[in-house]
């Protein structure tokens, strides 16, 4: 398995850090990097006065359509002089209703997915439902990347956050082309229940599973100190001078994620390192 075809796609020129991101990975990977510049048009046409909701349907969409040439254009100076890249960049202009069915049927077909923190004082609106677009209507594995963050060279050393969940294992199975370039991979167990299906070899078996991928794997069972789990494997990505976190998303619903808080929001907002994830 390779990453041949990676995908990004962004509304604002705010997120143009994750052009940096993808094109180094696309290069490294000898893939093709499929670029999407949105326009969204936010405009609720039931709010207007009657006979109002043309002119200004089509005003909005005008301006979203301005707002995708733009970021085209910026697209296509930045990657002006990147002569040993294959890529693409397009435009489209959605509703902000149909925004996760366009970018759904990109990430389909993409191997993965790599885009910004979608939460944060510096995200733009949009940028959580791009990301949940691409995980739930494009099933496709998605790589967060931090601002600072540019992806120029393959991650010395991984994290996975193992819990014995489908949602992790599928994360593991897509991120194998990362973890087998790895120097070491730390399968972390946090607060391991006594009654899992591993028992007393928590990540027993997924280690032996990426062993014979020829992935540089170890086992770290750990006792949760601190207030979050996505704080905890942060902490932890530091202490081990880890570049890259492995985990699944969303193993709660999204709704009680978005209500109550959940790993998978957190790490989307404190991530210090790029994280790959899946479900």
């Amino acid at each position: 398995m390779a990453y041949k075809t990676i995908f990004t796609a962004l509304s604002s020129k705010q997120q143009m850090s994750q052009i940096d991101a993808a094109a180094a990975l696309a290069a490294r990977e000898d893939g093709h990097l499929a670029i999407l510049c949105l326009g969204i048009d936010h405009s609720q046409a039931g709010y207007y006065f009657p006979g109002g909701t043309a002119y200004t349907v089509q005003e909005s969409i005008e301006s979203a359509m301005q707002d995708a040439e733009g970021l085209e254009s910026l697209v296509r100076q930045h990657l002006a002089s990147a002569a040993d890249l294959r890529w693409s960049v397009e435009t489209a202009v959605a509703q902000i209703g149909g925004l996760s069915g366009l970018v759904g049927m990109r990430a389909r077909f993409s191997d993965l997915t790599v885009l910004a923190r979608c939460y944060g004082a510096d995200a733009p609106t949009d940028a959580e439902a791009v990301t949940e677009a691409a995980l739930f209507e494009g099933g496709c594995p998605v790589m967060v990347v931090p601002p600072e963050d540019r992806l120029a060279s393959a991650p010395r050393r991984a994290i996975i956050a193992w819990n014995q969940s489908n949602e992790a294992l599928a994360a593991v199975r897509q991120a194998l082309p990362l973890l087998q370039a790895a120097d070491k991979v730390e399968v972390t167990v946090i607060d391991p229940g006594r009654g899992g299906p591993e028992r007393s070899d928590p990540g027993g078996a997924l280690t032996q599973m990426l062993t014979r991928h020829g992935v540089r794997a170890e086992i770290a069972v750990l006792s949760r100190t601190a207030p979050t789990i996505s704080d905890e494997l942060n902490r932890r990505a530091v202490e081990i001078d880890a570049d890259l976190i492995v985990m699944g998303a969303y193993g709660h619903s999204r709704f009680r994620e978005a209500i109550l808080g959940g790993a998978t929001r957190n790490m989307l907002e404190k991530a210090k390192v790029p994280v790959l994830m899946a479900r």
